[in-house]
C-alpha cells in the first residue's frame, strides 16, 4: 500500500504542475478570436510551437501512466477517488505559482476533498480481508458435481 500512495503522490505532483504549465500556454496561446479555418491553423501552429504548452501536456501524459500503473495494482474505488487530491495540489499551485485568488468557499471545498480522501483511506485499511485464492467461496464448491468457479 505504501507503493501505491507514493506513485500516487508522485502522480498528483505531476498533474499539478502540468496543469500551470498548460495554464500558463493557453495564455501565451491567446482565444480563438472567430471560427475560421486560419484561426484554427493560427492556434494549433502556436499550440505546438508552445513550450509550456507541450510541457503540461508532457506531465499530463506521465501523471496518465501513474493512474495506468496505479488502476492495474489496486482496487478502482480506492484509487480513482484518491486521485482528487490532484485538486488540492493544483489550487495550491494556482494559488502560489499562478497568484489567483482562491476564495474561502473554495478553500473549503479544498477541505472537503481532503476530508472525503481520507474516508476512503480509512475504509481500505479497515475492509475486510480477501479469502486465500483457492479457498472455497460456497459450502458446495469443490464437490464431486459442483460447478467451479
Amino acid at each position: 500500500m505504501i507503493r501505491l500512495i507514493t506513485v500516487l503522490l508522485v502522480g498528483l505532483c505531476l498533474e499539478a504542475i502540468g496543469v500551470v504549465f498548460l495554464s500558463r500556454g493557453l495564455k501565451e496561446v491567446g482565444e480563438m478570436g472567430r471560427v475560421s479555418v486560419p484561426e484554427v491553423l493560427r492556434l494549433l501552429r502556436a499550440g505546438i510551437t508552445n513550450g509550456p504548452l507541450l510541457a503540461g501536456i508532457a506531465f499530463e501524459a506521465a501523471f496518465f501512466g501513474c493512474l495506468l500503473h496505479l488502476m492495474s495494482r489496486g482496487d478502482v474505488s480506492f484509487v480513482w477517488p484518491l486521485t482528487s487530491l490532484g485538486f488540492v495540489l493544483t489550487t495550491l499551485a494556482a494559488r502560489f505559482v499562478l497568484h489567483e485568488m482562491v476564495s474561502p468557499l473554495r478553500w473549503l471545498g479544498v477541505c472537503l476533498i481532503v476530508l472525503g480522501a481520507g474516508v476512503i483511506t480509512y475504509t481500505e485499511k479497515v475492509k475486510p480481508k480477501a479469502a486465500p485464492a483457492g479457498a472455497a467461496s460456497s459450502p458446495a464448491a469443490g464437490l464431486p458435481g459442483s460447478p467451479e468457479r
